[in-house]
Protein backbone atom coordinates (compact mmCIF):
# COMPACT_ATOMS: atom_id res chain seq x y z
CA UNK A 1 0.00 0.00 0.00
CA UNK A 2 1.42 3.52 -0.84
CA UNK A 3 1.18 5.52 2.33
CA UNK A 4 -0.07 9.38 2.32
CA UNK A 5 3.26 11.71 2.93
CA UNK A 6 4.08 15.08 3.39
CA UNK A 7 7.26 16.23 2.86
CA UNK A 8 8.68 19.68 3.63
CA UNK A 9 12.22 20.92 4.35
CA UNK A 10 15.16 20.68 2.02
CA UNK A 11 15.62 18.50 -1.19
CA UNK A 12 16.03 15.06 -0.81
CA UNK A 13 18.84 14.98 -3.47
CA UNK A 14 20.58 18.13 -1.04
CA UNK A 15 19.48 16.97 2.27
CA UNK A 16 19.31 13.54 4.43
CA UNK A 17 15.82 12.23 4.46
CA UNK A 18 14.28 12.06 7.48
CA UNK A 19 11.12 9.68 8.02
CA UNK A 20 8.54 10.64 10.67
CA UNK A 21 5.85 7.86 11.85
CA UNK A 22 2.69 8.97 14.55
CA UNK A 23 1.18 6.93 16.75
CA UNK A 24 -2.23 4.75 17.18
CA UNK A 25 -5.45 6.94 16.52
CA UNK A 26 -2.96 9.94 14.78
CA UNK A 27 -1.69 11.61 11.58
CA UNK A 28 1.42 12.94 10.24
CA UNK A 29 0.21 16.45 11.56
CA UNK A 30 0.74 14.88 14.72
CA UNK A 31 4.49 15.14 14.40
CA UNK A 32 4.36 18.92 13.24
CA UNK A 33 6.18 20.85 15.51
CA UNK A 34 9.54 18.03 15.13
CA UNK A 35 9.05 18.48 11.48
CA UNK A 36 9.39 22.13 11.55
CA UNK A 37 12.25 22.26 13.47
CA UNK A 38 13.95 19.55 11.26
CA UNK A 39 13.15 21.19 8.25
CA UNK A 40 16.11 23.48 8.23
CA UNK A 41 18.40 20.67 8.00
CA UNK A 42 17.00 17.70 7.11
CA UNK A 43 14.60 16.25 3.48
CA UNK A 44 11.66 15.57 5.73
CA UNK A 45 8.53 12.76 4.78
CA UNK A 46 5.68 12.85 7.12
CA UNK A 47 3.63 9.46 6.36
CA UNK A 48 0.26 8.40 7.56
CA UNK A 49 0.30 5.02 8.38
CA UNK A 50 -2.77 2.48 6.82
CA UNK A 51 -5.91 2.91 8.37
CA UNK A 52 -4.93 6.19 9.72
CA UNK A 53 -4.97 10.15 8.21
CA UNK A 54 -5.03 10.32 4.80
CA UNK A 55 -4.06 6.62 3.64
CA UNK A 56 -5.67 3.60 2.17
CA UNK A 57 -7.88 1.42 4.62
CA UNK A 58 -7.18 -2.33 5.07
CA UNK A 59 -8.90 -4.91 6.73
CA UNK A 60 -5.25 -6.34 7.47
CA UNK A 61 -2.63 -4.81 10.15
CA UNK A 62 0.20 -5.72 11.62
CA UNK A 63 4.21 -4.17 11.76
CA UNK A 64 5.33 -5.95 8.72
CA UNK A 65 2.53 -4.89 6.50
CA UNK A 66 3.23 -1.85 7.63
CA UNK A 67 7.11 -2.16 6.71
CA UNK A 68 6.17 -3.17 3.21
CA UNK A 69 3.86 -0.68 3.33
CA UNK A 70 7.18 2.19 4.35
CA UNK A 71 9.07 0.54 1.81
CA UNK A 72 6.83 0.66 -1.15
CA UNK A 73 6.12 4.70 -0.17
CA UNK A 74 10.22 5.20 -0.18
CA UNK A 75 10.62 3.19 -3.24
CA UNK A 76 7.99 5.57 -4.95
CA UNK A 77 9.72 8.87 -3.61
CA UNK A 78 12.78 7.19 -4.62
CA UNK A 79 14.25 7.56 -1.21
CA UNK A 80 16.89 4.47 -0.80
CA UNK A 81 17.54 5.31 2.67
CA UNK A 82 16.53 7.56 5.66
CA UNK A 83 16.68 8.33 9.27
CA UNK A 84 13.22 7.03 11.18
CA UNK A 85 11.88 8.58 13.75
CA UNK A 86 8.64 7.16 15.34
CA UNK A 87 6.32 7.85 18.37
CA UNK A 88 4.78 4.95 19.75
CA UNK A 89 3.13 2.67 17.20
CA UNK A 90 4.93 4.32 14.97
CA UNK A 91 7.90 3.43 16.43
CA UNK A 92 7.30 -0.36 17.05
CA UNK A 93 6.89 0.20 13.28
CA UNK A 94 10.11 2.05 12.44
CA UNK A 95 11.80 -0.66 14.22
CA UNK A 96 10.46 -3.74 11.75
CA UNK A 97 11.54 -1.71 8.90
CA UNK A 98 14.92 -1.10 10.60
CA UNK A 99 15.08 -4.96 11.30
CA UNK A 100 13.59 -6.15 8.00
CA UNK A 101 15.91 -3.70 5.79
CA UNK A 102 19.06 -2.72 7.63
CA UNK A 103 20.72 -1.83 4.60
CA UNK A 104 17.85 1.68 4.53
CA UNK A 105 17.68 2.77 8.02
CA UNK A 106 20.91 5.23 8.58
CA UNK A 107 19.61 6.25 12.12
CA UNK A 108 16.88 4.82 14.25
CA UNK A 109 14.69 6.80 16.89
CA UNK A 110 12.11 5.60 18.98
CA UNK A 111 10.21 7.95 21.05
CA UNK A 112 8.69 5.88 24.14
CA UNK A 113 8.16 2.68 23.03
CA UNK A 114 10.46 -0.40 23.16
CA UNK A 115 10.55 -3.97 21.43
CA UNK A 116 8.00 -5.63 23.47
CA UNK A 117 4.24 -6.51 23.61
CA UNK A 118 2.35 -4.48 26.06
CA UNK A 119 -0.66 -5.10 27.80
CA UNK A 120 -3.76 -3.29 26.13
CA UNK A 121 -4.27 0.02 27.69
CA UNK A 122 -6.47 1.55 24.74
CA UNK A 123 -9.94 0.05 25.67
CA UNK A 124 -11.15 2.82 27.29
CA UNK A 125 -10.27 4.81 24.38
CA UNK A 126 -11.72 2.26 22.01
CA UNK A 127 -15.26 2.15 24.40
CA UNK A 128 -15.25 6.10 23.81
CA UNK A 129 -14.64 6.21 20.08
CA UNK A 130 -17.87 3.93 19.55
CA UNK A 131 -20.07 5.41 21.68
CA UNK A 132 -19.96 8.17 19.20
CA UNK A 133 -23.06 8.02 17.55
CA UNK A 134 -21.67 8.79 14.40
CA UNK A 135 -24.67 8.83 11.95
CA UNK A 136 -26.79 11.34 13.67
CA UNK A 137 -23.99 13.25 15.36
CA UNK A 138 -24.62 17.32 15.07
CA UNK A 139 -21.63 18.71 16.37
CA UNK A 140 -17.95 17.80 17.54
CA UNK A 141 -19.38 19.11 20.73
CA UNK A 142 -21.64 16.43 21.01
CA UNK A 143 -18.93 13.97 20.21
CA UNK A 144 -16.87 15.22 22.72
CA UNK A 145 -19.95 14.46 25.37
CA UNK A 146 -20.57 11.23 24.10
CA UNK A 147 -16.77 10.09 24.67
CA UNK A 148 -16.31 11.99 28.49
CA UNK A 149 -18.28 8.98 29.60
CA UNK A 150 -15.51 6.28 28.53
CA UNK A 151 -12.29 8.73 28.25
CA UNK A 152 -11.67 11.04 31.24
CA UNK A 153 -8.76 13.25 29.88
CA UNK A 154 -10.10 16.19 27.91
CA UNK A 155 -6.54 16.57 26.54
CA UNK A 156 -6.98 12.66 25.04
CA UNK A 157 -10.70 13.40 23.41
CA UNK A 158 -9.33 16.82 21.70
CA UNK A 159 -6.54 14.62 20.28
CA UNK A 160 -9.42 11.89 18.95
CA UNK A 161 -11.59 14.78 17.61
CA UNK A 162 -8.72 15.94 15.28
CA UNK A 163 -9.78 13.02 13.36
CA UNK A 164 -13.37 13.54 12.76
CA UNK A 165 -14.20 14.89 9.66
CA UNK A 166 -17.31 16.93 8.20
CA UNK A 167 -18.22 16.59 4.81
CA UNK A 168 -21.27 17.11 3.26
CA UNK A 169 -23.11 17.53 6.74
CA UNK A 170 -22.12 14.14 7.60
CA UNK A 171 -19.29 13.25 10.23
CA UNK A 172 -16.86 10.44 9.73
CA UNK A 173 -13.76 8.83 11.86
CA UNK A 174 -10.48 9.24 9.38
CA UNK A 175 -8.79 6.55 10.83
CA UNK A 176 -10.83 2.92 10.10
CA UNK A 177 -12.25 2.58 13.93
CA UNK A 178 -13.18 -1.08 12.81
CA UNK A 179 -9.71 -2.12 11.32
CA UNK A 180 -8.03 -1.14 14.44
CA UNK A 181 -10.01 -2.48 16.79
CA UNK A 182 -9.85 -6.12 14.94
CA UNK A 183 -6.30 -5.94 14.67
CA UNK A 184 -5.31 -4.05 18.28
CA UNK A 185 -3.69 -7.24 19.67
CA UNK A 186 -1.20 -7.05 16.40
CA UNK A 187 -0.37 -3.42 17.55
CA UNK A 188 0.10 -4.36 20.89
CA UNK A 189 2.63 -7.18 19.88
CA UNK A 190 5.99 -7.01 19.87
CA UNK A 191 6.97 -5.71 16.70
CA UNK A 192 9.51 -8.44 15.43
CA UNK A 193 12.06 -10.92 18.37
CA UNK A 194 14.17 -11.70 15.58
CA UNK A 195 17.19 -9.89 13.57
CA UNK A 196 19.71 -7.25 14.17
CA UNK A 197 20.01 -3.95 13.13
CA UNK A 198 23.25 -2.56 14.24
CA UNK A 199 22.72 0.99 13.36
CA UNK A 200 22.72 4.04 15.48
CA UNK A 201 19.28 3.67 17.61
CA UNK A 202 18.09 6.24 20.20
CA UNK A 203 15.44 5.38 22.44
CA UNK A 204 13.92 8.50 24.51
CA UNK A 205 11.81 8.06 27.54
CA UNK A 206 9.01 10.16 28.86
CA UNK A 207 9.67 10.26 32.11
CA UNK A 208 6.78 9.51 33.70
CA UNK A 209 5.89 6.83 31.30
CA UNK A 210 6.22 2.98 32.09
CA UNK A 211 6.29 1.99 28.28
CA UNK A 212 10.23 1.96 28.34
CA UNK A 213 11.50 -0.13 31.69
CA UNK A 214 14.36 -1.35 33.06
CA UNK A 215 12.68 -5.33 32.20
CA UNK A 216 12.71 -3.97 28.31
CA UNK A 217 16.43 -3.63 28.38
CA UNK A 218 17.53 -7.13 27.33
CA UNK A 219 15.36 -7.18 24.52
CA UNK A 220 16.39 -3.90 23.52
CA UNK A 221 20.01 -4.61 23.49
CA UNK A 222 19.19 -8.25 21.50
CA UNK A 223 17.79 -6.37 18.86
CA UNK A 224 19.96 -3.11 19.04
CA UNK A 225 23.38 -3.56 20.11
CA UNK A 226 24.24 -0.18 19.56
CA UNK A 227 20.76 1.41 21.37
CA UNK A 228 21.22 3.95 23.68
CA UNK A 229 18.65 5.93 25.96
CA UNK A 230 17.88 9.55 27.30
CA UNK A 231 15.25 10.32 29.80
CA UNK A 232 13.15 13.86 29.40
CA UNK A 233 11.81 13.96 32.85
CA UNK A 234 8.59 15.57 33.71
CA UNK A 235 7.19 14.34 30.40
CA UNK A 236 4.85 11.16 30.09
CA UNK A 237 4.14 8.96 27.10
CA UNK A 238 3.16 12.55 24.66
CA UNK A 239 6.70 13.41 25.41
CA UNK A 240 7.31 15.28 21.87
CA UNK A 241 4.27 17.32 22.43
CA UNK A 242 4.65 17.80 26.07
CA UNK A 243 8.41 19.23 25.99
CA UNK A 244 9.03 19.93 22.20
CA UNK A 245 12.12 22.18 23.04
CA UNK A 246 13.49 19.29 24.73
CA UNK A 247 12.82 16.39 22.54
CA UNK A 248 13.67 18.08 19.32
CA UNK A 249 17.50 18.72 20.69
CA UNK A 250 17.68 15.34 21.80
CA UNK A 251 16.76 14.47 18.10
CA UNK A 252 19.06 17.17 16.58
CA UNK A 253 21.89 15.67 18.52
CA UNK A 254 21.45 12.31 17.54
CA UNK A 255 21.17 12.84 13.91
CA UNK A 256 23.95 15.30 13.66
CA UNK A 257 26.51 12.23 15.60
Amino acid sequence: MLLYTHSSGLTESTAEPVVLIHGLFGSYENLGVIARSLSEQYHIINVDVRNHGRSGHSEQMNYNLMADDLAQTLDALNVSKAALLGHSMGGKLAMTFALLYPQRVTKLIAADVAPVAYPPRHNSIFSGLFAVDIANLSSRAQADEQMSAFVKEAGVRQFLLKSLIKEDDKFYWRFNLNALKANYSALTDAPMTTGQYEGPVLFIKGGESDYILPEHKEAINRLFPNAQAKIIQGTGHWLHAEKPAAFTRLVQEFLLR
